[in-house]
């Protein structure tokens, strides 16, 4: 190892240390701040009962607070109002209350507002937790139905055969089924490259899509191995995962070849990119179209960490073709069987 690398290992060591003591702190802060605002919604609502008091009592006790506290924000009639809503959202529901202390009041928020269910509560208070999705990035998952396309779609990768387990499911947590392109605005059929170009020129949204903690290093990413050049369509780095991330984009159907394919660029990756304090490369198959039963066999070879997701360009039709084209549904159903065809007919 020369100095230069032991350098960087040392330097990240240090900052690794410094981050981490400050996500304590503010873990810590922001669980007094929800708690707070969980007991004065209880006092809001058990004095209203008590007194008989109606809506007018937190307008006066909002402008009181104000002039007491000066100069700080938060305790406006609205977010009282919030904090009440709060108290009596989660006041039975203790599992749901601890997760909520967890996460940031702004992303609370918009699980309180927008999500009805319990479950699907649940679901949206633990990824936001476990992933430490900004506000941006969890409304971007709730617009986008996470959490139904996680009761129905299985993840397709190899992540518990190839990582620890902790890291295993962490990296399973990171990778979704489906990923959204939608904000790329492409309504016909495109090439590889363009879709690259396209990411990258809205690298700010593919990263809000991607997930909390996913930094952009670049894309066609050269690598060597003796005198031949390859390139990765997209590179990234995890700061929650703690390792390199790349990303093959696809127009086709999932083939068993991109695996093959994937794990030698991850074996090019760990041995001349991975710092000695990263976890191992792991490696993400975009495609539009898979079989689940095929990826399971295409990465049992495979010694490196490999998923294989699809995606979608858009989530809406123009209004005049509604009911007139397939759906997304009736559209993997029709290109599945044209190819089955077609390896028929070859036979």
């Amino acid at each position: 190892m020369n100095e230069l690398t032991t350098y960087k290992s040392f330097f990240q060591s240090v900052i690794d240390t410094i981050n981490s003591a400050k996500y304590k702190a503010y873990k810590s802060v922001n669980k007094f701040h929800i708690e707070q605002n969980f007991e004065i919604g209880k006092i809001i609502v058990q004095n209203q009962n008590k007194n008989n008091w109606g809506k007018s009592i937190v307008d006066t006790l909002s402008k009181d607070i104000n002039k007491v506290i000066d100069g700080v924000k938060g305790y406006s009639s609205q977010n009282l109002w919030r904090m009440r809503q709060f108290y009596l959202e989660y006041k039975d529901k203790p599992e749901l209350l601890e997760l909520a202390k967890k996460i940031p009041w702004g992303q609370n928020l918009l699980i309180l507002h927008k999500i009805k269910t319990d479950e699907e509560k649940l679901y949206y208070l633990t990824a936001t937790d476990k992933l430490a999705w900004s506000r941006a990035v969890l409304l971007n998952q709730i617009k986008a139905n996470a959490y139904q396309r996680f009761l129905v779609d299985k993840k397709a990768n190899n992540f518990d055969k190839t990582l620890p387990a902790h890291l295993s499911e962490q990296a399973n947590e990171a990778l979704k089924s489906e990923y959204n392109l939608d904000f790329l605005g492409i309504t016909k059929p495109v090439l590889e490259r363009e879709l690259e170009n396209r990411l990258v020129e809205n690298i700010r949204d593919l990263l809000l899509e991607l997930g909390y903690g996913f930094s952009f290093i670049g894309n066609q990413y050269k690598l060597k191995l003796n005198q031949k050049e390859y390139f990765i369509d997209l590179l990234f780095y995890n700061r929650i995962l703690k390792c390199l991330v790349a990303i093959e984009l696809k127009t086709v159907e999932f083939e068993p070849e991109f695996a093959g394919k994937m794990n030698f660029y991850l074996e090019l990756l760990d041995e001349q990119e991975k710092l000695p304090d990263d976890n191992p490369s792991i490696g993400i198959i975009l495609c539009p179209i898979k079989d689940n039963i095929e990826v399971e066999f295409a990465l049992r070879p495979s010694n490196k960490p490999i998923g294989v997701s699809e995606y979608s360009l858009t989530n809406k039709l123009p209004k005049q073709l509604e009911g007139k084209v397939p759906t997304s549904k009736e559209l993997k159903q029709i290109l599945t069987k044209a190819i089955r065809n077609a390896g028929e007919n070859d036979k």
